[in-house]
């Protein structure tokens, strides 16, 4: 996990190639375990799953703690909870990135306000196997590392899931059919370094490798800015460049992807622990 390194302009920073499957606006996190100012008190905002990760970003601008990244790598003891008297929640612990502002591990609870806690939870376990189809299982989280390069309004796709669905998956968006506002989810060229469910992880590789090379005209068709979290330029009007962008071409759909019932169903695992598909056994 990183600290502070997942937003930009008022809005979320993306990797290279990384999409937007799930956002909610209306949740809050605690964290335990750490005593950095950025990880004491409840914090209210909102909670992106993407197809590499989990990333919150807070509401009030004046909070010490703008966002926070989870690496599916960096989870570990997941739990879905569903108490006699309250409303549901997820619980876990996470570990730092090496170079992420913070380190050691901390222990999290995500509340959903608005509901959806047990579909959010789900969601996130079924993304984490699939990720780990295209990479190696990592002892430890990789190092953080910065954008070499400006940052830019993101491209279509990376606002929401691919609609075939992935390997036969489709995330919950009936649950959560919002998507991110205009002009608030901006991307980097830096590729992910850890494996994603709609790329693999190439070890020493670079974001044209991965990518196809789009990202070396993002300067051409992006809205450019600083790589830099704390930059307030007003936000750009440019958002929704890259019209020709595609996501990567997948041969292994079925025709018909089954249904989210299919999903493993609430309750079905009240209070279970999920095991991490990153942690050796």
């Amino acid at each position: 996990m990183s600290l502070n390194t997942a937003h930009a302009n008022n809005g979320v920073l993306l990797h290279a190639g990384e999409c937007i499957l799930l956002f909610c606006d209306n949740v809050s996190m605690e964290f335990h375990g750490q005593e950095q100012p950025e990880f004491i008190g409840s914090k209210k905002g909102r909670i992106y799953l993407t197809t590499h990760r989990m990333i919150f970003n807070a509401k009030d601008q004046r909070e010490k703690m703008q966002s926070f990244s989870f690496p599916f790598i960096a989870l570990s003891e997941v739990e879905l909870e569903q108490p006699m008297f309250g409303a549901n929640y997820i619980k876990g612990k996470c570990r730092a990135q090496p170079n992420g502002n913070w380190i050691g591990e901390c222990k999290f609870k995500l509340h959903f306000k608005s509901g959806g806690a047990i579909e959010f939870g789900q969601a996130m376990l079924r993304a984490a196997s699939l990720a780990s189809r295209n990479g190696p299982a990592f002892d430890a989280p990789p190092p953080y590392q910065p954008p070499t390069s400006d940052w830019y309004a993101a491209p279509p796709p990376a606002y929401q899931a691919a609609p075939q669905g992935y390997y036969g998956w489709i995330p919950p968006t009936n649950v959560f059919p919002d998507v991110p506002p205009a002009n608030t989810v901006y991307m980097t060229d830096m590729p992910p370094p850890y494996p994603g469910i709609n790329s693999p992880y190439v070890s020493g590789g670079n974001h044209q490798q991965h990518h196809g090379g789009w990202g070396a005209q993002s300067q051409q068709n992006g809205a450019p800015a600083w790589a830099n979290p704390n930059y307030n330029e007003q936000p750009s009007s440019q958002a929704g460049a890259y019209p020709g962008y595609q996501l990567p071409n997948y041969n292994n759909y079925p025709q018909n992807p089954p249904p989210y019932s299919t999903y493993p169903q609430p309750g079905a695992h009240p209070q279970g622990q999920y095991n991490n598909p990153y942690q050796p056994h």
